[in-house]
């Protein structure tokens, strides 16, 4: 394809982490689980209150006990603004970083495993956000990871403790534990047969939130939601795991059950609809962002029922990635007007396809 003479060398390769292309537990409906963690230096300001030079303090400490051993590999720590824009924007798409942490370069960075299935935010919210992502349902393993994590990095660093309300940090909704533990679930059949506000409604009784693909005020698309605890003090870890846990398996029965439905019901319907987006994916010259997310949902949904062997569910993590517009133009290495984006979108995702 002559189009592919624009890509940035290495690219695509650098979009896709290890971790992507890897499979986890209850993938077909699970798509990943995090662990977060916030922490904060005893003796520094929080990030929002601070100084240039107390946040280079922060920088500079978090470099000193990033020489960590374990499971994870080691850590690298990247400077923000050694990092271009586009660039930042891909560590976004991809879930490493958050949107507020790219708002100011200066003194802010991340640490960053081989596979990047850890990374840690320095002088975001707090002056530390530990988190560990993994694919499928599997927030114990998470945890394991982000506990040892954890341990090393206090034993070189002082975080600010409470002995009455544990760990502080800059949002008081995060004050005790510090953990966010999140699952993100693809849920297409409960929308289809009209129960996807039920669930939300069930879910948030519970105590849980429900965000869309980038967290806290973006949108569901895809069919694509975010579950999260919204407490973390009075609660441990390990209850707070094992509530979303618990949450997440009965959605995961509901969304099997609603599957189940549609292929006794309307299983000619659910075939066409899955193989004309496959067809449309596999032809299409233009595809804005909603459209392809819209698109591989219906592809994802045709891998969990068994009716579309051409791809799974870790090509589709993959694929979820290279839609977002950071993606496109960072394969392209230059800022896209949006029918620029939509075009090289479609290229680069019939190719993928076609690949299969």
């Amino acid at each position: 394809m002559l189009w592919k003479k624009n890509w940035a060398v290495g690219a695509v390769d650098r979009l896709i982490s290890r971790r992507l292309t890897e499979k986890g537990p209850q993938q077909d409906i699970v798509l990943s689980s995090r662990i977060r963690l916030a922490r904060n230096i005893a003796t520094l300001p929080f990030p929002q209150v601070a100084g240039e030079k107390q946040l280079a303090e922060v920088v500079a400490q978090v470099k000193a006990a990033s020489d960590l051993k374990g499971p994870w590999g080691k850590l690298q720590y990247h400077d923000l603004k050694d990092i271009g824009a586009l660039d930042q924007e891909l560590l976004v798409a991809k879930h490493l970083i958050s949107p507020q942490l790219i708002q100011n370069n200066e003194n802010r960075g991340l640490l960053l495993s081989p596979k990047e299935e850890i990374s840690v935010m320095v002088n975001e919210e707090d002056h530390l956000r530990l988190q560990v992502l993994l694919p499928g349902l599997d927030l114990e393993a998470g945890w394991q990871l982000i506990d040892q994590l954890d341990d090393d990095l206090e034993a070189k660093l002082d975080f600010a403790f409470s002995q009455e309300h544990g760990y502080l940090t800059a949002c008081p909704t995060n004050v005790g534990t510090g953990i966010r533990a999140s699952v993100m679930v693809h849920l297409p059949a409960i929308s289809m047969v009209n129960q996807i506000q039920q669930l939300i409604k069930g879910v948030m009784q519970v105590g849980l939130a429900v965000r869309g693909l980038y967290g806290e005020g973006t949108e569901v698309v895809g069919n694509i939601y975010q579950i999260s605890n919204q407490v973390t003090l009075g609660r441990t870890e390990k209850e707070i795991i094992e509530n979303i846990n618990s949450v997440t398996r009965q959605i995961i029965e509901q969304e099997q059950q609603a599957r189940q439905v549609l292929l006794t019901n309307a299983k000619a319907q659910i075939e066409d609809r899955i193989y004309r987006a496959y067809g449309i994916l596999t032809q299409a010259r233009l595809l804005n962002t909603q459209e392809a997310m819209e698109l591989l949902s219906d592809l994802r949904l045709g891998v969990g029922l068994g009716l579309l062997t051409k791809v799974s569910a870790p090509q589709l993590n993959q694929l979820t990635v290279l839609a977002q517009p950071a993606a496109v133009q960072g394969i392209m290495n230059q800022e896209l007007p949006p029918q620029n984006r939509d075009y090289y979108r479609a290229a680069l995702l019939r190719e993928k396809l076609e690949d299969k």
